[in-house]
């Protein structure tokens, strides 16, 4: 048998008032570094909620997470949309439910007719009247449905596309929408039977409804590269930007000019900043002073520039979205939605360089994407247009080079490792439709 002894522990060493657990807050403080960081997935949100009330002020919709005096709820990648709908007239009521939902809507005029798509539908019931305890719907019924991030069409899966709309005036044209919405039923059947849903009649559903923006933002995975300079050659060239040679072709003789146009090698950027580029000419001497009057001008005004680096925008619409005796019958618009500003850069006795930024036009708010027969491209188009071929010593040119925009600036601290991927060799400009 044994005997249980009683051992004293050893005693904590009562805390000292100085030693405290250290205070954590949401953003670094004055000696404190973030190692990594997406502001994508930050948990601060706005604190406002846009309401909608129907008419008869029996229902209200109150969407959670908005900013102040917006006038359409706005939601972002994997956002879910969260609120409440409450009940303010409850006699009756036998259920709620409420719905999101995304359609593409398109329409060739003078073309193949329309279509709606359904990208997506998510719906859930929020209260079922019990016939047993007859208890009243309540007056506040929260709801959460999240958004998809892709759709599926026709056996491919593609990202949810972003809220948008284009529309192409005269014959042929067409009309295109990508459109999200909420909407909310409380069921209220008629105390007469068959009677005619009224007002008058004090029956009928409550329906409330609001259209919502998808505006998912996205983000480069790396930064701009550093500028080129100029060496005693040219241009000394880095991995770090692409470059797209092409020829200006002379007239009676002549001799070719070589253009080397550079940009970024990843061709991704932000909507809402410049994008830089670097052109180098070089040939002989005397075809270099013959180019000089057609060649890129310092200058802030376009109409006179010969030479042009614009941001070009195709958006396509194709109803039937398949190939018809092996081509597609779509129909397509161009716009201009950016223009670049050259800088003299250097010179020598066989070249001349240009650097200069392509500035977006504050209209734009989304990126490229594709939804079924639905699509937007961007590109770069490097022009050189003689004022009279038949007298100009140069041929025209015209190089394409397809590049994606996004909608915020890389974060050099983790943060652009969620942005899209770089564009493939696919995507070259060969492999690019021509913009007429």
């Amino acid at each position: 048998m044994t005997t249980a002894t009683n051992v004293i522990l050893p005693g904590y060493p009562t805390p000292s008032s100085q030693v405290h657990s250290p205070t954590y807050t949401a953003a670094p403080q004055a000696h404190e570094f973030r190692l990594a960081h997406n502001p994508r997935l930050n948990p601060t949100r706005p604190s406002r909620e846009f309401v909608k009330q129907t008419k008869n002020g029996g229902v209200s919709l109150r969407l959670a997470g908005q900013d102040d005096h917006v006038t359409l709820p706005v939601y972002g990648f994997g956002a879910s949309v969260e609120g409440a709908l409450e009940v303010h007239k409850r006699d009756g009521i036998t259920s709620v439910e409420v719905q999101i939902e995304g359609t593409l809507m398109m329409e060739e005029v003078a073309g193949s007719g329309a279509t709606n798509c359904k990208l997506f539908l998510n719906k859930t019931i929020l209260w079922v009247k019990d016939r047993v305890y007859e208890a009243p719907c309540p007056r506040s019924l929260p709801f959460s449905l999240p958004l998809p991030t892709t759709f599926s069409d026709g056996g491919k899966t593609y990202p949810l596309p972003p809220s948008h709309e284009s529309h192409l005036s005269g014959l042929p044209g067409f009309r295109a929408k990508i459109d999200y919405s909420i909407s909310a039923v409380a069921v209220k059947p008629h105390t007469i039977p068959h009677a005619v849903k009224s007002s008058l009649l004090g029956g009928g559903d409550w329906a409330i409804s609001t259209p919502f923006e998808y505006l998912p933002r996205t983000c480069p995975s790396s930064p701009l590269p550093p500028p080129l300079v100029p060496g005693q050659w040219g241009i000394i060239e880095t991995l770090q930007w692409k470059v797209f040679p092409t020829l200006i072709h002379a007239n009676q003789g002549g001799h070719d000019i070589m253009v080397k146009f550079y940009l970024p090698a990843s061709r991704i950027f932000c909507m809402h900043e410049p994008i830089p580029f670097h052109i180098m000419f070089s040939s002989s001497a005397i075809s270099l002073a013959a180019f000089i009057p057609l060649g890129p001008m310092v200058t802030k005004s376009s109409k006179t520039q010969h030479t042009k680096i614009q941001l070009m925008r195709q958006t396509t619409v194709d109803v039937r979205n398949a190939l018809i005796l092996g081509t597609r019958a779509d129909i397509w618009r161009v716009d201009c939605i950016g223009e670049g500003a050259f800088r003299h850069a250097g010179d020598g006795a066989h070249w001349v360089a240009f650097s200069g930024d392509i500035y977006i036009s504050p209209d734009i708010k989304v990126g490229g994407f594709r939804a079924g027969g639905f699509s937007t491209k961007d590109c770069v188009v490097l022009s050189m247009t003689p004022p009279d071929l038949s007298k100009s010593p140069f041929k025209e040119l015209r190089l394409t080079v397809p590049i994606l925009l996004v909608t915020d600036s890389y974060v050099g601290d983790g943060s652009g490792s969620g942005g899209p991927p770089s564009i493939s060799s696919s995507d070259d400009a060969g492999a690019f439709p021509e913009f007429a």
